[in-house]
């Protein structure tokens, strides 16, 4: 089961910074050609959507490999699940189904991990 967890705290931990990092440098005028949904927020509401994502990913893995804090992980992991659940209320306001299902996987994920890494399993 570790090495599960430590597979997905892998992906959840790359996917979390590559677009967590996309959100914080590019401007929102570029982030909206592709993502439709920042036109529905502020640029600092996008920033910081950016930041949580990035802060998620560093949370997920950063801690356990460290062995230093390591309730963080189900925390971090916790807080990404609770953004994608956000996410995911946004693309159904939005009708936006297709983006759900991105949302759902990655949900699951960090919902595994949550409950793997705080010893629920």
């Amino acid at each position: 089961m570790n090495t599960i967890l430590w597979i997905l705290q892998g992906v959840l931990t790359a996917t979390f910074l590559m677009v967590g990092t996309v959100k914080l440098l590019q401007p929102k005028d570029q982030l909206a050609a592709r993502l439709a949904w920042v036109n529905d927020f502020s640029p600092a509401q996008v920033k910081g959507i950016g930041a949580l994502e990035v802060l998620g990913a560093v949370g997920v893995s950063a801690p356990w490999a460290l062995g230093v804090l390591t309730f963080f992980t189900p925390l971090g992991a916790l807080g990404l699940a609770v953004l994608m659940l956000g996410a995911a209320v946004i693309h159904i306001r939005r009708s936006e189904p297709a983006m759900l299902v991105g949302n759902g996987v990655l949900l699951l994920l960090a919902a595994i991990v949550a409950t793997g890494r705080a010893g629920l399993v």
